[in-house]
């Protein structure tokens, strides 16, 4: 499971023109989600998302993670980060999860999060959707379970 994780003074997802979910101060993770992806890794990652130190302390240190600051989770699912890029110039998605496992997985990564963070809100699975972000520093990292 991976979750390329962007430390955000606010983003939001769009639907049909309908915002579905937005955070202010926070993180923005887009989640993919690969074959042999279990609730365990599901599990994993949502701790490393909640207490992985991105945000600045007193010293301006990145020693705070986002439970220290209360801030906002916004989980995006995106299946291509699963894509195998290694050959030619079109990328295969095979590594990915199949779809029905994907938004199962995604489901209970997400269902997970609510249960211990006050703040999470979600994209949708298999939906076309627009992303909206305040790109904090830039800080961004790659997560992988």
């Amino acid at each position: 499971m991976i979750g390329l994780l962007q430390r955000v003074r606010s983003a939001q997802v769009v639907v049909d023109g309908e915002t579905i979910g937005a955070i202010g101060r926070g993180i923005l993770v887009l989640v993919g989600l690969q074959r042999g992806d279990t609730e365990t890794r599901a599990e994993r990652l949502l701790e490393r998302l909640l207490s992985y130190r991105v945000f600045p302390d007193t010293q301006g240190r990145m020693n705070l993670s986002l439970q220290d600051i209360g801030g906002g989770l916004l989980l995006v699912p995106q299946f291509t980060l699963a894509a195998d890029t290694r050959k030619g110039t079109r990328a295969s998605f095979t590594p990915a999860a199949p779809p029905e496992e994907g938004n199962r997985l995604f489901d209970y990564l997400a269902h997970q999060a609510r249960l211990v963070h006050p703040e999470v809100a979600t994209g949708r699975f298999g939906a076309e959707m627009q992303v909206y972000l305040i790109n904090d520093g830039p800080v961004t990292f790659w997560l992988e379970t």
